[in-house]
């Protein structure tokens, strides 16, 4: 079985430009877009449990944020599962992560974010 424990260097640096770029979103009130690169930060980083869980500590704040019931609820319960779902490396890759899909549902992967999993 394998375990992940740490992201590769390539992988922490798209995710965190994807937060940086969420971040500036979020400051504009831009929140669909803001919304996306929550969704991304979850693609890359899904498959380590820190930074799996750290998007959905987001994606709760966000839910908050918008008064969504249905995504704080949601994310509640991906904090509970998804990160030792990462660290025993059984996620539904491609899963953007939000309330709005299933949580085990792999989803289409972005090619350049397919192109980055391929370079790791």
């Amino acid at each position: 079985m394998k375990f992940n424990t740490k992201i590769p260097k390539p992988l922490k640096q798209a995710y965190n430009e994807e937060l940086k770029r969420y971040s500036f979103c979020l400051e504009n009130k831009q929140y669909s877009n803001a919304w996306y690169h929550l969704e991304r930060s979850h693609i890359i980083g899904q498959s380590y449990p820190i930074e799996h869980t750290y998007s959905h500590w987001l994606m709760l704040k966000f839910g908050f944020m918008q008064k969504d019931t249905k995504e704080v609820l949601g994310q509640i319960i991906r904090l509970l599962v998804g990160g030792w779902k990462s660290f025993i490396d059984h996620v539904p890759l491609g899963n953007t992560g939000g309330a709005n899909v299933p949580p085990l549902k792999s989803m289409p992967i972005p090619n350049d974010i397919k192109n980055l999993f391929n370079s790791k």
